[in-house]
């Protein structure tokens, strides 16, 4: 894979950090870029848009400045996350303002549109398409989008049901392009293994819940840190979309996470909880099946600081 000239030489490690819905925030995503991996946030967690202006100048400007600071270690390019669904209405606005910025990378869910990813093109960014399927990878791929997120089983907040091995190997096979890993990915060997795999980068999301910079409950993110794989359901209820969240959230809203009932995918809802009381944005709270190897809440650049050694340590273990 011809990597992409925005990312290219800009990276500390083959990470991108995953948009966080509510808590993806400028100071998040600063840590992220300045540590070396690509940091990101969701478009909606900036409300009203202006607000949006006013975070993309900050994390524009906080990193210029960096940069200038640190010409022999820059800081990586950031992304924004669009979810392009019919029922975004605030997609237009949004994507003017990224343009405004000329925001390097752009993820796209839930949708793909061909507009957005030749508007994205235009100002010499790429897009990436998070995916559930290879219909879904293709008819991204054939609408012009630069690279694909393979969403597999495990991963955080909305998330695929196949294994990462078989979507990643099947993808490849036709597809030459940028691909991230998405699913349970927590650990430096978890990186290097989704490289083994054919991807080109983790995407890495859950694990930065637990992390000072992030704009979650404490109670969320210490559910991270004693949260392990059993402790997460799958389920489309709260949006209409599949998705895997914390158990405990889900039984402190007064649910059985044993016996959900199942929402009608036709009724997408991505802000009121879909058929419950819960609103899935702040009750219910999504995770990754990865988070038993997150073991304290610490800053995003300890973080990936661990992720590098434990990064080495798994190529010396594998190479010798």
């Amino acid at each position: 894979m011809a990597e992409p000239d925005i990312l290219k030489g800009k990276l500390r490690l083959p990470v991108i950090g995953a948009p966080l819905f509510i808590i993806s925030n400028p100071d998040l995503v600063i840590a992220q870029c300045k540590a070396g991996i690509v940091g990101s946030f969701p478009s909606l967690n900036a409300r009203p848009v202006s607000q949006l202006d006013e975070w993309l100048d900050q994390i524009t400007s906080e990193l210029e400045s960096y940069n200038r600071a640190n010409p022999d270690r820059p800081a990586a390019p950031f992304a924004v996350n669009q979810i392009v669904h019919r029922s975004n209405n605030r997609l237009e606005e949004d994507m003017a303002m990224c343009e405004k910025y000329k925001v390097p990378v752009v993820i796209c869910s839930l949708g793909a549109r061909e507009d957005v990813y030749k508007a994205v093109d235009g100002w010499g960014g790429i897009t990436l398409h998070d995916v559930i399927n290879q219909r879904f990878a293709h008819k991204a791929i054939e609408k012009g989008a630069t690279g694909l997120i393979c969403v597999s089983a495990g991963a955080g907040g909305h998330a695929g049901a196949l294994s990462p091995f078989g979507f990643i190997a099947e993808t490849r096979e036709w597809f030459d392009g940028p691909i991230l890993c998405s699913g349970s990915i927590s650990t430096g060997g978890g990186v290097l293994a989704a490289q083994a795999m054919g991807a080109d980068y983790a995407y890495i999301g859950s694990a930065f819940i637990a992390t000072q910079e992030a704009r979650a409950d404490e109670r969320y993110k210490q559910g991270i840190v004693e949260g392990s794989a059993e402790d997460i359901v799958y389920t489309n209820l709260f949006t209409g979309v599949h998705g895997n969240y914390l158990r405990k959230s889900i039984e402190d809203a007064g649910l059985d996470p044993d016996n959900l009932p199942v929402s009608d995918p036709s009724a997408m809802n991505f802000g009121s909880g879909g058929n419950t009381d819960a609103k899935a944005w702040k009750d219910i709270w999504g995770s990754g099946q990865g988070i038993g190897s997150i073991k304290a809440v610490q800053s995003a650049g300890d973080y990936i600081d661990q992720l590098e050694r434990e990064y080495k340590a798994a190529q010396a273990r594998v190479c010798g």
